[in-house]
């Protein structure tokens, strides 16, 4: 294919930024400009015509503005004539609205998938989707990496002997057993209903964790509803120590103050696919770069590579060791 040609929103220009300087390439400049009607317009301000195009923008707050900014992107580097574009999505917050669970609801995750592609996606890059299912609401190729790599190199370095991995729900018990097996650590999760967007019911933890340093695993901390009910289990089941894990560190409102207020937990641990201010930002909070991991999947799909093999094998080394 022919040069990448790389540009980002205004949900998370550091980000690109990292996964430029990464790649060795510039980061080209785009323009937003705000109509006194309230109506956005993008101008991409570089060539893109038989480009293959990068589009860098997570769906975090506020995630409608930054949605349309990047249908608005898609569309001017669709008219400009790109070979190729890829939407860069780290964080695809639509993938939590995956089912109809009430009546006359909407499905968000399909909507936005539709639109992404009628905008001018020719293939999405996304991280860890919230429902498996997710990846099949496109028409177009999706590429999912996950954090588990970094995330486990991350607790690698801690006395191991009596920790054990959680997850929350059951739903997410497969990525914390791929995510113990790396760390060759036993598994347990709860049986979580949830009820609201905030708030969630935890009947039971499967499992043991006495006497244990357990580490949760989530795909995202938003509320941090989910943890603090959690949290009640690991205490009464006798838990040592608490550090928790996750990709998308949302934590909104002031959830994350809320977290690292409570004595059980140590550590929390996310990475950098949602911008986090230094104002939100607590002692207690380690936060890892996926630009790595992300930079080589952009060179891979410009190279025509396979962007699967960059886990599979790492997957794959980790079920040898633990065999």
């Amino acid at each position: 294919m022919s040069e990448l040609a790389v540009f980002s929103g205004h949900a998370n220009p550091d980000l690109a930024q990292e996964i430029c300087a990464h790649l060795k390439v510039p980061l080209l400049p785009s323009r937003l400009k705000r109509f006194s009607n309230d109506c956005l317009e993008v101008q991409l301000q570089a060539n893109c015509r038989d480009q293959d195009v990068f589009l860098i923008q997570p769906l975090t707050a506020p995630v409608q503005e930054n949605l349309f900014e990047l249908m608005l992107m898609l569309n001017a580097a669709r008219g400009a004539s790109a070979a190729r574009i890829t939407a860069v999505i780290p964080y695809f917050s639509y993938a939590r609205s995956d089912k109809k669970d009430a009546p006359r609801i909407s499905l968000g995750g399909r909507l936005v998938a539709d639109l992404l592609s009628t905008a001018g996606a020719s293939r999405v890059l996304t991280m860890t989707l919230h429902s498996p299912q997710v990846h099949g609401f496109f028409s177009v190729p999706v590429d999912q990496l996950h954090a588990l790599d970094e995330l486990s190199s991350h607790f690698q370095s801690y006395d191991l002997s009596r920790a054990v991995v959680v997850s929350p729900d059951l739903g997410n018990a497969k990525n914390a057993a791929a995510f113990a097996r790396r760390l060759n650590l036993p598994v347990a999760a709860g049986a979580k209903e949830r009820i609201s967007d905030t708030q969630v019911r935890i009947s039971t933890l499967i499992g043991d964790v006495r006497d244990r340093d357990v580490i949760v695993l989530d795909d995202e901390i938003a509320s941090g509803g989910s943890v603090l009910e959690l949290l009640q289990h690991l205490r009464a089941g006798g838990a040592r120590s608490v550090r928790i894990a996750t990709t998308h560190g949302v934590f909104a409102g002031e959830s994350l103050k809320r977290l690292a207020a409570e004595p059980d937990i140590v550590e929390i641990v996310c990475t950098n696919t949602v911008p986090l201010p230094a104002a939100k930002r607590v002692p207690k909070l380690t936060v890892l770069s996926v630009v790595p991991a992300l930079a080589e999947a952009m060179r891979r799909i410009n190279s025509g590579e396979s962007v699967s093999a960059l886990f599979y094998a790492d997957l794959d080394a980790a079920k040898i060791a633990a065999e």
